[in-house]
């Protein structure tokens, strides 16, 4: 699996651009000139802004140049305030503090692919789309949106070659055939990102078709529908190597919080189990995963967990902090 990559780096926005009604991309530097960390398609950088708040964005550029990331943001005005900073005052020349990449969407190797999108979800599978078609694989893109003019990188991914692509807009052609688009989909996997009723459906559809070991799916929140049972949580130790100190967890603190006590600046973002900003390294102990992103295989190692959420199955467990 692909570990965290927790070190900072500082970036310049060189670029903002308006990419569609409500979305603009912005083209990050590395300050100094030197070599960003290189990443793959489905990929997320936390971005620090300059009020303090931690968002998460989806790579969407090529990641072959080596000192530029390129990542696009919507403005959701009923969010909580990071996309409306960046949209009316983040400025071209601004200096700004990146963590990552991170990958928990990462573009497995397979005969074939399916890619579903909605809306701004399209960042991740850009990239995916335009790697499948680098390398000469059969694909096909399904991505809806509001409208044409709120449908970001249309012309880029019509020119893609190799693919079958079906553009909905909502106010023309109502909501995609996602149904139609699986029963299709031969033995392709399904990669997907978008609103939550979207990820909904393609998550029932795609696992009564083609099988879940079919589907990959990234969400923009933590899932609405996922409930966590905390009657027979119980308190444990943790030790934060690095810091040599072992602290206990009470049954109803959340261990981010014993953790910040002695660490503040570890990273954190969502606090719900699914941005992927706290996760951390495991030494010794059985972490009792919460989150939303590990996979089974990824849990049944015990190497890494999101803080956040996380407990601990074992009376003391070792974090790598």
């Amino acid at each position: 699996m692909n570990l965290p990559q927790t070190q900072e780096h500082k970036v310049r926005l060189a670029a903002k651009t308006v990419v569609a009604s409500g979305v603009v991309e912005l083209e990050l530097t590395s300050e100094d000139g030197s070599d960003l960390p290189s990443w793959g398609p489905g990929a997320h950088i936390d971005v620090v802004l300059p009020s303090g708040t931690v968002r998460q964005y989806s790579l969407c550029g090529n990641p072959g140049t080596a000192t530029t990331y390129v990542v696009s943001v919507l403005l959701d005005e009923k969010g909580r305030g990071g996309s409306k900073e960046i949209h009316a005052h983040l400025e071209v020349g601004a200096v700004l503090t990146i963590r990552g990449p991170r990958n928990h969407f990462p573009l497995g190797d397979h005969d074939a692919y399916l890619f579903l999108a909605g809306g701004i979800g399209i960042t991740p599978i850009l990239a995916m789309a335009r790697q499948v078609s680098a390398a000469g694989k059969p694909w096909s893109l399904v991505y809806g949106g509001r409208s044409l003019d709120t449908m970001a990188y249309l012309s880029e991914i019509e020119a893609l070659e190799g693919s079958s692509i079906d553009i909905v807009p909502a106010d023309t052609r109502g909501i995609p055939d996602i149904k139609g688009a699986l029963e299709a989909a031969g033995n392709a996997h399904v990669y997907t990102c978008g609103p939550e009723p979207m990820l909904r459906a393609v998550e029932e559809l795609t696992t009564a078709i083609l099988g879940k070991d079919h589907l990959h799916l990234e969400r923009f929140g933590a899932d609405p529908n996922a409930t966590i049972d905390t009657a027979g949580d119980d308190s444990f130790e943790v030790e934060l190597a690095a810091t040599g100190k072992t602290l206990t967890v009470g049954a109803n603190q959340r261990l981010i919080d014993v953790v910040r006590s002695v660490v503040p600046n570890v990273p954190f973002s969502c606090e719900e189990g699914f941005c992927g900003s706290c996760e951390t390294g495991v030494l010794m102990g059985i972490p009792l995963h919460r989150d939303q992103i590990l996979t089974e295989e990824e849990r049944a190692c015990n190497d890494t967990m999101m803080i956040c959420v996380g407990r601990s199955k074992t009376p003391k467990l070792t974090l790598d902090i």
